[in-house]
């Protein structure tokens, strides 16, 4: 089960699925509120349990009571609270930040303010994606904050970021309910394996600034780093982020028989 991060659709894993379908069989799903995904039901607050309350029915339908989970960002977030609820035989968070106070600290703010502003911007370049993207300069412009190498990035995806982003139509009440609530607590009652991942160069959610309270909240956790990487790691390096999975989930896949 892979999980996408906020303002993106399941397209963050494209890389990395076929690395992983030859030993799992796998289900990247469409968190809701985001494009592509379902509508929030009327008058529900945009929260991390509405998110994953829609990927348990997402499981539901497949016929799935549990499974290898992994997210990135708010994915990865999402992917700790499923496995808190029992349905996760390992879980894999990378560039996740959780356990912050209301209204969060100045960086985490200031994330809020960037998205809530690249959201807007994103809706006006969504009417040409392609204008935005078939140039490297302009990826780099646009993504220096999500990749180590967004020059690199294939125009079409990144035309489909721009798109996904614009269409998410949820983020202005999820930033909204980030400021006005903690982050999820009690991530020591997670009974199953969790690895925590962490991108070198993430420069969203930083390990030395975030890493340590994720890893007070999870003592027996695993640990590591991405070399190279930034914040979306699945696209900088889906090979290693591919490696990482499967040497955990491989060394696990009795746990639950």
């Amino acid at each position: 089960m892979l999980i996408h991060g906020g303002g993106g659709t399941w397209r963050q894993w494209r890389p990395v699925i076929p690395l992983l379908e030859p030993q799992h069989e796998v289900l990247a799903v469409n968190l809701i509120g985001h494009w592509g995904g379902p509508s929030p039901p009327a008058g529900v607050e945009a929260s991390i349990d509405l998110f994953v309350d829609g990927v348990e029915r997402d499981m539901d339908a497949a016929g799935w009571s549990t499974a290898h989970v992994a997210g990135t960002s708010l994915g990865g977030l999402a992917a700790l609270v499923l496995a808190k609820r029992g349905r996760a035989r390992t879980c894999t968070a990378i560039a996740t930040v959780a356990g912050w106070e209301k209204g969060g600290d100045l960086g985490l703010r200031l994330v809020a303010r960037s998205y809530g502003l690249f959201h807007r911007v994103t809706r006006l370049m969504a009417r040409d994606p392609a204008r935005w993207s078939r140039r490297p300069r302009l990826r780099r412009l646009l993504y220096w904050h999500h990749f180590a190498r967004p020059e690199r990035m294939d125009p079409a995806d990144t035309a489909h970021m721009i798109v996904g982003m614009a269409n998410c139509a949820i983020l202005p009440s999820l930033l909204a309910w980030a400021r006005e609530h903690p982050g999820p607590r009690g991530l020591d009652e997670i009974r199953c394996p969790v690895q925590l991942v962490f991108p070198a160069k993430d420069r969203v959610f930083p390990r030395r600034r975030y890493g340590r309270r994720l890893i007070d909240a999870l003592p027996d956790a695993e640990v590591h780093d991405l070399p190279g990487a930034g914040h979306v790691a699945t696209w900088d390096d889906p090979e290693l982020v591919a490696r990482v999975i499967l040497e955990f989930t491989s060394r696990h896949v009795n746990d639950h028989l």
